[in-house]
């Protein structure tokens, strides 16, 4: 099977070259295939044909995205498009990456999120991620959209950030107000396998790990089964900005995804806790 898959040096895009690894795989970044040039696209996949489009191309620096200016919506909102065109040209089957950030975040963390909840991003990072599943939806019909969240892997990461902090320090402030699922790069990388082997309904899915936390009881997590000892205290997030004196982007309150839709096409993805324990030994740190 031929599977082109764009922003190929990216922490999903390693996972899924890996994952995919028996198949013919067109490995490209911006290097090689602009997403946000359409005529470049609709060369490029007319020319080659692949079976599959994989998207992993993504503006994903949230706070920096509100001052950027139209890259960030090329990027993110553009460049789906291109590729749903050229995909639809060439009738292949589009895979794009999506995020929770489409949501406001305000929802009851007494629920979670299911795909045709109504989205209301209040960011810039969010406004032009439902720009491109938007996109993406208007210009072909055979397409997955993989919501998800918290992504952790290969490169620089959460995971990793905490890892080299608590190593160094004696106690850390982390935000414990924020709730959703750390999502293993691997494990999501096997639900877009498994979507592409079962050929599952087109559509959004939402697709994180099973299960839900916070940063604060994430870090623990990450503390406990790496057997660093490093106090974690727990704070509102209006409180983290205040001690760490910075500007962000709104951050989502509720960033929980049900994953009953995925379910029903019978896919099952690991819980959180089991993902991070994988992580922490591939790293070595467990």
């Amino acid at each position: 099977m031929k599977i082109l898959i764009t922003g190929s040096n990216g922490m999903l895009a390693k996972s899924v070259r890996e994952k995919l690894k028996d198949n013919e795989l067109i490995c490209t970044d911006v290097e090689e295939l602009d997403i946000t040039n359409e005529e470049a696209v609709l060369k490029f996949v007319d020319e080659l044909k692949p079976e599959y489009i994989i998207n992993c191309a993504a503006y994903t620096a949230v706070d920096k995205a509100e001052e950027a200016g139209e890259i960030v919506e090329k990027i993110n909102g553009d460049g789906p498009g291109n590729l749903a065109k050229a995909a639809k040209k060439a009738d292949a089957t589009l895979i794009h990456i999506s995020t929770d950030y489409v949501f406001n975040g305000d929802l009851s963390i007494e629920e979670s999120y299911k795909e045709d909840d109504k989205p209301g991003p209040v960011t810039v990072y969010g406004k032009t991620k439902l720009d491109g599943e938007n996109n993406v939806k208007a210009n072909t019909d055979k397409y997955y959209i993989f919501r998800t969240a918290w992504l952790y892997g290969d490169g620089n990461n959460f995971v990793r950030t905490m890892l080299k902090l608590g190593e160094a320090r004696d106690s850390l402030n982390v935000v414990a107000d924020q709730h959703g699922s750390p999502t293993y790069a691997e494990d999501l990388a096997e639900i877009i396998k498994k979507a592409i082997e079962k050929k599952i309904p087109y559509g959004i899915y939402h697709s994180t790990n099973e299960g839900f936390t916070t940063w604060y009881d994430f870090t623990k997590a990450i503390f406990e089964y790496s057997g660093i000892i490093c106090k974690v205290n727990p704070v509102t997030t209006e409180e983290y900005i205040e001690l760490m004196k910075i500007t962000q982007a709104k951050r989502p309150h509720n960033s929980q995804l049900s994953k009953e839709k995925l379910k029903t096409v019978g896919i099952t993805v690991p819980d959180w806790e089991d993902a991070l324990k994988r992580y922490l030994i591939k790293e070595g740190k467990m």
